[in-house]
């Protein structure tokens, strides 16, 4: 069975570090009166549980309060490796001594929140543990009589901070087994009535509110956890889609900066553009550059010296060939490339249909090999 028991800090002072330290109360032998029902033991009424020294002081129950997690509130689930992280604030310290009837621990809160929770008026702490119970009927040495024992060892899992109880640290604090972590005594020594408030976690901090509006916190608690959720969701989103158009633009940036006419770039065309017209022109004077494309141009040369026929379904490359071949042999002095043409031996297999023309525009006769 899960319980938690609330106590005042003491004595608290801080470190050089800010850290906030201090000695509390975290359990004591006696009698207890809870709820029935959180004790799963029917819906209605209340139930004396006895504490013995011989649980409270068992040696294996005092080890295991030594480096607990001290939480903000109680933790539905209590605290273990997987949550430690998210919900530990600080923790207990290696220090547990017996006081009397009493456990007395030192501690330590280290997150900020937390300490400025304290500092704002959350001054107690109450135990999450949990313990095997007895049912059994009893009087205990102080003459209260009991319906139940706790019979030890106790296993402590964690130690919370909650605020003040609304009448003083007697009072209830904490809340239900169906909520959080363990059963809370109750306290009608006052003359109020028990079980009307509940505390619910809210942030760094916890509030005590009326039962029947506890439900509708901890709704409002959940819808805006996930409304926060969304939120971080659609910004992420957001973020994602604006690297990615960032991204884009940076890629068109390169495309539009590498095809932009430098004054380099500027000079190699007209002067590659100039070059052309002039091997057009040499190949046929009558040939009209200006307006046409290079592509065009060379195409009108290979038709000019080589027929219609040498462009017949010849892709741009194709022509660029032949026009690259006659132009050289225009362009030879003293007829050196068609005195060379003319002395190859070529087999039959060699020429294709603009090579030939090629030839055959320079003058050269292809030959068989012997």
């Amino acid at each position: 069975m899960q319980f938690n028991d609330s106590a005042p800090i003491t004595g608290v002072k801080r470190t050089k570090d800010g850290y906030l330290t201090g000695r509390v109360r975290a359990a004591r032998t006696g009698t207890q009166l809870y709820t029935r029902k959180e004790l799963k033991l029917g819906d209605e009424g209340f139930i004396t549980v006895y504490r013995p020294p011989e649980a409270v002081f068992d040696e294996d129950s005092l080890k295991t309060y030594a480096g607990k997690p001290i939480t903000m509130g109680h933790p539905k689930d209590g605290v273990d490796a997987e949550s430690w992280k998210k919900l530990a604030v600080g923790q207990v310290g290696s220090r547990v001594l017996r006081d009397g009837e009493a456990v007395v621990v030192d501690f330590a809160i280290m997150d900020e929140a937390a300490i400025t929770a304290v500092d704002s008026g959350t001054r107690e702490v109450s135990m999450g543990y949990s313990t095997p119970i007895e049912l059994r009927d009893g009087v205990a040495p102080d003459g209260t009589p009991y319906q139940a024992v706790m019979t030890g060892p106790i296993d402590i899992n964690h130690l919370a901070v909650v605020p003040v109880a609304r009448g003083g640290s007697d009072l209830r604090i904490g809340d239900s087994a169906e909520q959080v972590w363990g059963a809370t005594p109750v306290d009608t020594s006052k003359g109020e009535d028990v079980m009307t408030t509940k505390t619910v976690v809210l942030g760094d901090g916890a509030v005590s509110v009326a039962i029947a509006d506890a439900a509708a916190v901890e709704a409002f608690k959940v819808a805006m956890t996930k409304k926060v959720a969304d939120a971080e969701a659609l910004v992420e989103k957001t973020k994602e889609e604006k690297d990615e158009e960032i991204g884009k633009l940076k890629a068109e940036k390169k495309v539009l900066e590498d095809a932009a006419v430098t004054p380099a770039k500027l000079s190699k065309m007209i002067a590659d553009r100039v070059a052309l017209e002039t091997s057009v022109k040499a190949l046929d004077s009558k040939i009209v550059c200006d307006g046409v494309s290079d592509a065009d141009l060379m195409k009108a040369a290979v038709i000019a010296k080589l027929g219609d026929a040498a462009v017949a379904d010849a892709s741009e490359a194709e022509i660029s060939g032949m026009f690259k071949a006659i132009s050289r042999v225009a362009d030879a002095p003293n007829d050196s490339v068609r005195d060379a043409l003319r002395g190859q031996k070529i087999n039959d297999a060699a020429p294709g249909v603009w090579s030939t023309k090629v030839a055959d525009a320079a003058g050269v006769k292809f030959k068989k090999e012997a």
